[in-house]
């Protein structure tokens, strides 16, 4: 335990600035305009679901608060392919998504300020937001706090605003009332609120940051819980709030892909300027959302290299994982390159693959929580916090599966599967390659503060490089050692 580690608090601001990002801002429009009014089923059931994957990974990471989190309980379940596996593909698949963060954010700035290069103001948020984690935990959850609570706030405006016009608050205005713009609940059928589920999850998506996060927590197995249930708590009422307010003031028919909901409902009503501030704190949630990533891009990395899937120059025994926040900024600048050089068929086939990559990653965390309960029951002091266990554990894993394998029917998604089951591919290849012709990589001789279990004597350095060696050793070469 950390005694000045993050708190419930920060942790909680740190999931909301992940969380709520240009997937809720803007992307939201396509899945309201697919579902219609049933959208308010559609983040309902999907809070239910992210309740039970946060609650499966607050489990294991009171039990073993570790920076490498579900990567690492996925090793120790299935074994070290599936930790590499599942911790490259996450990486991978993050990365090219905040790629395509930035430039989003720098198509925003640009309209503003024309004469402004795109991809200049792309390259320049991606450098400072990774300036700006290498400055450490602490201070990066104090700026996410911020930036966390001007979208919140812009969402709780949003709120009063919407409230202020249906019931007539504003002088010399009559209210709308509370009748549905759209009265048919289902305008496009069931499948249309299943079209709507990948899209809502995405939303819900960058949660896993607490569990990334837990290793420099404040009393762990108190502060995760904690921060885990704020997070979810604040998540649905606010989705769901937004989504019953925004029914009476537009019609889901008229939404866009290219403009966000709440802006599209208070331009509809007149009130552009209030949009326009709307539009302001998307660009601030984009940002918000590439800093709280950005934190967990460098912890999983440093994992990686820890445990020795990575090559050696990413192994960091500071605080700070420096080399992997850097490497990842690095990556982000060439995938942000790749949308300026490469057609758009194939970057927006690239980018696809990230939302498979956080599919898998929940999917995995399902999983091994499932091996884990049946190892070790209840950790810790036979403490449950996922009820109803196995029931629960596994309506989440089929749940998933269901959105993975309907993915090809929802337009645009099939190239997300393909290229996610293509990253698998490569990286199983170059797991089993490596482990023919090893990299020049070893674990970390130092562990973080904090991680793995309880230690009740202080080893000499000498003896943790021994044991950390011989752990190398009989991973690398399991016939020799």
């Amino acid at each position: 335990m950390q005694k000045n580690g993050l708190s419930a608090f920060q942790l909680t601001m740190l999931a909301l600035g992940s969380v709520v990002g240009g997937s809720f801002f803007l992307g939201s429009s396509i899945a309201i305009q697919a579902a219609g009014p049933s959208i308010i089923v559609a983040f309902v059931l999907e809070g239910i679901l992210v309740y039970f994957i946060l609650t499966a990974l607050s489990e294991m990471t009171v039990a073993n608060p570790h920076s490498g989190s579900f990567r690492t309980y996925a090793a120790e379940a299935y074994g070290p392919f599936m930790g590499y596996l599942v911790g490259w593909v996450y990486w991978t698949g993050l990365v090219l998504a905040m790629s395509s963060e930035a430039t989003a954010a720098s198509l925003f700035i640009k309209s503003w300020f024309p004469y402004l290069s795109l991809p200049l103001v792309s390259i320049g948020i991606i450098i400072a937001v990774t300036l700006l984690n290498l400055l450490g935990a602490g201070l990066v959850t104090r700026l996410e706090s911020t930036l966390a609570a001007i979208k919140l706030l812009a969402i709780l405006v949003f709120i009063a605003l919407a409230v202020v016009l249906i019931f007539g608050l504003l002088p010399g205005r009559a209210p709308i009332g509370l009748a549905v713009q759209n009265p048919v609940f289902f305008p496009h059928g069931i499948g249309g609120l299943a079209g709507s589920t990948l899209i809502v999850l995405f939303s819900y998506a960058g949660f896993e940051v607490i569990g990334l996060a837990a290793s420099e927590a404040r009393d762990p197995q108190k502060t995760i819980p904690r921060a885990i249930r704020a997070t979810v708590i604040s998540l649905i009422g606010l989705y769901v709030a937004v989504a019953v307010l925004l029914l009476p003031l537009i019609s889901t028919s008229q939404l866009s892909s290219k403009v966000g909901p709440m802006v599209a409902a208070l331009n509809f009503r007149g009130l552009g300027v209030a949009a326009g501030v709307v539009n302001v704190v998307l660009v601030t949630a984009i940002l918000s959302t590439m800093l709280a990533c950005t934190f967990s891009l460098g912890r999983m990395l440093r994992s990686l290299a820890d445990n020795g899937d990575a090559p050696v120059f990413l192994i960091d025994r500071g605080d700070v994982p420096m080399r992997g926040i850097l490497f990842s900024g690095f990556a982000m600048l060439i995938g942000v390159s790749m949308s300026y050089l490469l057609p758009d068929r194939i970057y927006i086939f690239l980018v696809s693959a990230g939302g498979f990559s956080l599919l898998l990653a929940y999917l995995v965390i399902m999983l091994t929580h499932l091996r884990f309960r049946n190892r070790k029951g209840c950790p810790p002091n036979g403490h449950c916090q996922l009820s109803g266990f196995p029931y629960t554990t596994w309506t989440a894993i089929v749940s998933l599966l269901i959105i993975i394998v309907t993915m090809p029917l929802i337009p645009g998604q099939g190239s997300g599967l393909f290229a996610g089951l293509l990253l698998l591919v490569l990286y199983s290849a170059a797991y089993f390659l490596f482990r023919l012709v090893p990299l020049r990589t070893a674990p970390a001789a130092k562990p973080m503060p904090g991680e793995g279990t309880q230690q009740h004597g202080h080893a000499s350095p000498d003896s943790t490089r021994m044991k950390s060696l011989a752990n190398y050793l009989r991973k690398r070469f399991p016939h020799r050692y």
